[in-house]
């Protein structure tokens, strides 16, 4: 037994040295630099002999890519944890920015994880679980939002996506049990899941936007502008706004 798990620590060290090796030249060189080729030269290997720990250079990627997710989210949970627990849009808030300026601080994993084809999902079609920053993102939601925080009741959504709100919402329950998180009743409102879409898909847009250099028009104060949204969203959220309201009171 003893020998059995020296030998798998000794694997998990190898394979967590490629992966390490295939990170840094993401990082340096970008995307197409990360070649089994390339990094069994500076293993001092052959590069058949890294196909013994991956299948291949996309399957690779894509645990290259959980690493990664993994870094962020302990990145957003430490910028949550500095907000009390009692400010819930603060909380909110600060995962929001944390989550920008790591982007465009990581421009290159960025676009490994939130901008690439190299993702479980794609290889699967049938997969309806969230990716590996899908479930942290859910998480990090689950922590934050408490059963004394509702989420909105009144937003109303397209009839045309209710059969997809439906999947989303087992798919959100499924990734969660495995993370052993309880779900929030008010979480498995559709209303819920389709304000949390529309929350991830302006706020992960103009991280894109800006990380890329790919907005519309000249914008030379982007982190104004994000700021902006994000007023905007707390506004729309109509369990943030309250919950706002409610400290503001205390505060008189």
């Amino acid at each position: 037994m003893t020998e059995i798990t020296r030998r798998e620590r000794l694997r998990a060290a190898t394979e967590l040295e490629i992966r390490e090796h295939a990170r840094q030249l993401l990082v340096d060189q970008g995307q197409h630099a990360v070649t089994l080729r390339a990094i069994a030269r500076e293993l001092g290997v052959t590069a058949p002999a890294l196909y013994r720990y991956y299948n291949s250079r996309e399957d690779l990627l894509r645990q290259v890519g959980d690493d990664i997710c993994l870094r962020l989210a302990a990145e957003l949970t430490t910028a949550i944890e500095r907000v009390d627990t009692s400010d819930l849009p603060g909380r909110v808030l600060a995962a929001c920015r944390r989550l920008r300026t790591w982007a465009l601080e990581h421009p290159k994993e960025f676009e490994l994880v939130f901008a690439s084809r190299h993702t479980r999902a794609d290889s699967d079609p049938s997969c309806t679980v969230p990716d590996q920053f899908g479930q942290i993102f859910l998480a990090l939601v689950a922590n934050i939002v408490t059963t004394e925080a509702p989420m909105p009741a009144q937003e109303r959504f397209p009839p045309e996506l209710e059969a997809e709100l439906i999947v989303a919402r087992t798919a959100v329950v499924e990734s969660m049990a495995g993370l052993d998180i309880v779900v929030p009743p008010q979480m498995l409102e559709l209303t819920a899941v389709y304000a949390l879409l529309n929350w991830w898909i302006r706020v992960y847009g103009h991280v894109a936007l800006e990380v890329f250099g790919r907005f519309p028009f000249a914008v030379n104060n982007a982190e104004r502008l994000f700021e902006s949204m994000l007023t905007e969203l707390v506004q729309d959220m109509a369990f943030l706004q309250e919950s706002t309201d409610q400290q503001a009171g205390s505060h008189d």
